[in-house]
């Protein structure tokens, strides 16, 4: 093994995910209008200046239980128009704010099943997105895709709409867990999908979970070998997250019994043996490229970025604008967090065009918070009297406001976890799988909330 079970039980608790920083559950309610598109404004004038746009389609014609997402079951064609007309009338509404000659380097259309939906819908807001900014050369159009619905006239359709990157929800290739999860199987041979995506010039990644139940570690071992011979550009392994506390129907899968910590991380030590062994380079906590790949070359720049949208590499980062119920639009100095309810976005949005719910501003400390933990994430290293050369500060004020003690690395540096030396602190191999708890290091505001049960075990 990678990492063994004695390090797994005494750093496995509970910690934040750092997909941003502060984490969403500090978002506030009550984020005014006049606030929100005040952001809006001062985004123009801040970093990164290339734009991020996602769009959310909640939409799903049949729940799987693992998912933690913000989803619900297919409405009438009535109103998912209704629902697109009003992502439309948000995007005119944001759009007025932006500066348009910043250009356009990143699309991503999560959910939700995004392809479950008609195509043409997704067309309009293209068209739109199209009509109002500057597309940067190279940029990644990106969409989450079930296989249960990809059929080659709908990759011709997403290929013709300019999208460049699908991401392919499998989770798995046991039909055994697939029906514990109540997951549909692909239309057509994922490799056929593969291919055929390929040949239209579109990059292509496989996502999978491990951790559930009906899954062992030679089974999920064997779905990692399926994946690896398809060959996709990329290959996700996300850890199941059982929170059944914020996604009830995840107490369904108790049912049927769920991997421990150590089953849990072993099934991932198997696949990262079984992936990098077959050339693919590990990014982050999750991701796995080919080393031809772009990602895997910002890996060994150090030039790797990560937002609410996944790992993408600084070229592509932008500030994030989001549209649709739930979206969280994600900006250099605020959060601003879209009406969960999607009937009630709808709503909201054909009264006043935009529908904030909650938000947070952030802070001088934050952002310095920040630039430290998305370093440490994102490339396994970081540089702290550089960093704080870069942000001016002396490299005893960046101490200060971290909360960092040094001393406290010491048991990381005992289990080999990490090395440390001058302000440089690099996570080693093991490490990757603790990476959560040496971030909490540089986080003061988990220590002053004492938020930590909150969230899901960090390994």
């Amino acid at each position: 093994m990678l990492i063994q079970p004695d390090i797994i039980k005494k750093y496995d608790k509970p910690g934040p995910r750092y997909t941003s920083y502060p984490p969403a559950n500090f978002f506030q309610a009550g984020f005014s209008d006049e606030e929100y598109i005040n952001q809006l404004k001062l985004s123009n004038s801040q970093q990164p200046q290339n734009v991020s746009f996602y769009f959310h389609v909640p939409f799903c014609p049949q729940l799987c239980h693992f998912c933690g997402c913000n989803t619900e079951l297919t409405r009438t064609k009535t109103f998912i128009d209704r629902y697109f007309e009003a992502m439309k009338a948000e995007f005119e509404a944001v759009a007025i704010h932006i500066d348009k000659s910043r250009p356009v380097t990143q699309i991503h259309w999560g959910g939700g099943t995004p392809n479950s939906v008609s195509l043409d819908l997704i067309k309009q807001v293209m068209d739109l997105v199209r009509k109002h900014f500057i597309f940067a050369e190279g940029a990644d159009i990106a969409m989450e895709c079930n296989p249960a619905h990809l059929t080659h006239r709908q990759m011709d359709e997403l290929a013709a709409l300019g999208f460049n990157r699908i991401s392919i929800g499998i989770q798995d290739f046991s039909h055994k867990v697939l029906d514990i999860i109540n997951r549909r199987t692909s239309k057509l041979p994922i490799k056929e999908v593969v291919d055929y995506l390929k040949s239209k010039g579109i990059h292509v990644n496989l996502d999978f979970v491990y951790g559930l139940p009906g899954q062992t570690v030679d089974s999920f071992a064997e779905t990692i070998r399926e994946a690896i011979e398809i060959a996709p550009h990329r290959i996700v392994t996300f850890s199941y997250a059982h929170v059944p506390w914020v996604k009830e129907a995840q107490k369904k899968l108790e049912e049927h019994g769920i991997p421990d910590a150590t089953s849990k991380l072993s099934m991932f030590d198997r696949a990262f043996q079984l992936m990098t062994e077959s050339g693919y380079t590990a990014i982050g906590l999750d991701h796995f490229a080919r080393p031809e790949d772009e990602m895997a070359q910002a890996l060994s720049d150090r030039t790797l970025h990560r937002n609410f949208m996944g790992y993408c590499t600084q070229s592509h980062t932008g500030q994030v604008y989001a549209f649709g119920s739930t979206s969280i639009t994600q900006l250099d100095g605020a959060y601003i967090q879209n009406v969960k309810d999607t009937v009630k976005y709808v709503e909201t949005i054909e009264q006043k065009s935009i529908a904030p719910e909650k938000g947070y501003i952030l802070t001088q400390r934050d952002k310095i918070c920040r630039s430290v933990i998305e370093e440490l994430m994102c490339n396994h290293y970081i540089d702290l009297k550089q960093i704080a050369k870069n942000l001016h500060l002396e490299y005893d004020e960046l101490i200060h406001i971290t909360g960092f003690k040094s001393s406290d690395l010491q048991q990381f540096m005992e289990d080999k976890l990490v090395d440390w030396n001058d302000g440089q602190l690099t996570i080693l191999s093991e490490g990757k799988f603790v990476l959560r708890n040496v971030a909490m290091l540089f986080d003061p505001l988990l220590v002053e909330t004492k938020t930590a049960m909150r969230y899901s075990k960090t390994v």
